[in-house]
């Protein structure tokens, strides 16, 4: 057998080594960063398959390359399904993250040096909303919003007289890092107040909205972009959706503006993942993500943890994100991110607006539900994991309390097999 037909286990076992390892990671722990899920086998199968081995430069129908009759369909399934489940008037599914989905709604809409207004990122914005070392900082005069100091919440008077102030050509309304919903009637009253585009970024809650559990900024944006692999469960991968319009300009802004030939094994992973997306089973599950973030929070914001200097920022959530404020606790977040780990839960450290501590440290976690939700997870075990979460942070943790968590995190693991049909 030649190294062409050999599995991946012969063929480079340090490589099969470390998958298997990180498959019994996921297993036996409890992932709750907030931009991570699991993907359905399905999925996994669509990226893994042949497709992986076509090159399609161009859209459907109008490739650079022959031999793309099947890649066509699968890429306007994908298309397809992206509008129906949004309602939306174009999508292009080719970005290969949310953060090329940016640069290219931004290429279409906007020159080097024009205005743009967007969330400051240590208030919960992205690093492609005008982070100064990202390429959106680079090209872009980047005006940046906040939350307001009492409440955590975001601005709108201060978006309104900034966006008067500075006369942006595009605002962006979304984030990586914040607990509440926004309003895009109010977002798109002040673009339309000085003429400028109104992009939403909705990689975090593109799964909610899908289920009709958030409201959708498609009818009120000009161009939407999302993740396919956060709430919406899908490959790791980005998407546009835009009114009709600016479509042309939208797809020579992925290619050739930014990429060249799409990832159409992605592509079909995508498509298999807004098929899913379009269902009741789909939906049931972005409710319990909703009821775990809830639980959590709550868990979290009573007198116990209080004591221990633990605050949920804006006192609760309305989607699948908790932020955690520790600027009162004898943990930074780094040091809170690691005990977690310790007790078998995977979360990570994040700044909290207004916080004295630096980046790499922070003051704050940042605690999702989605891929608990997508292992099955109920009222009871998020009950049962925001009380694990509660005692680690609490002053008093030691080697016996540590290996007690343990137990119950390993429980819960037990309790809800993961990629059961999957082996080492």
């Amino acid at each position: 057998m030649t190294t062409f037909d050999a599995p991946l286990s012969e063929v480079d076992p340090e490589v099969a080594a470390a998958v298997a390892d990180e498959l019994t990671r996921q297993q036996s722990t409890l992932e709750m960063i907030a931009s991570e899920n699991f993907a359905p086998v399905g999925v996994l199968e669509a990226q893994g398959s042949v497709l992986t081995n076509k090159y399609a430069e161009g859209y459907p129908g109008r490739r650079y390359y022959g031999g793309c009759e099947h890649v066509d369909v699968v890429e306007q399934l994908a298309i397809d399904r992206a509008k129906a489940l949004f309602g939306a008037e174009h999508a292009n599914v080719q970005p290969h993250s949310g953060a090329q989905a940016n640069a290219a709604a931004m290429f279409a809409v906007l020159k080097p040096g024009d205005t743009i207004l967007g969330l400051d990122l240590a208030h919960g914005g992205h690093l492609t909303h005008g982070m100064k070392i990202n390429f959106s900082g680079k090209l872009y005069n980047v005006v940046a919003y906040h939350v307001d100091k009492e409440t955590g919440i975001v601005d709108l008077a201060e978006i309104e007289r900034l966006a008067v102030e500075h006369r942006p050509k595009l605002i962006i309304a979304g984030w990586s890092a914040y607990p509440r919903q926004l309003d895009f009637a109010e977002f798109r009253r002040i673009a339309d107040l000085v003429d400028a585009r109104l992009m939403v970024d909705m990689a975090h809650f593109a799964g909610l909205v899908a289920a009709g559990l958030h409201p959708s900024p498609v009818p009120h944006a000009d161009i939407v972009t999302t993740t396919t692999h956060k709430t919406l469960g899908g490959p790791r991968g980005g998407l546009i959706l835009s009114r009709e319009e600016l479509a042309k300009k939208i797809n020579s802004a992925v290619f050739p503006g930014q990429q060249g030939g799409p990832l159409e094994h992605v592509i079909a992973a995508k498509a298999v993942a807004l098929k899913i997306a379009a269902s009741e089973e789909f939906k049931e599950r972005q409710q319990r993500t909703l009821e775990g973030s809830r639980i959590i929070a709550a868990r979290l914001s009573q007198a116990d943890c209080a004591a221990a200097g633990v605050r949920v920022l804006t006192g609760g959530t309305d989607v699948h994100l908790v932020l955690v404020d520790l600027v009162q606790s004898t943990l930074d977040g780094q040091q809170a991110e690691d005990r977690l780990h310790e007790v078998g839960i995977t979360v990570n450290r994040n700044a909290v607006p207004f916080d004295p501590r630096p980046p790499m440290v922070t003051s704050g976690l940042r605690i999702g539900t989605p891929a608990l939700a997508t292992r099955g997870f109920g009222a009871d075990d998020f009950a049962e994991v925001a009380d694990i979460i509660a005692e680690a942070l609490k002053p008093g943790f030691d080697d016996a309390v540590r290996s007690k968590l343990r137990d119950r995190v390993e429980t819960l693991a037990a309790k809800h097999p993961l990629y059961a049909g999957l082996s080492r």
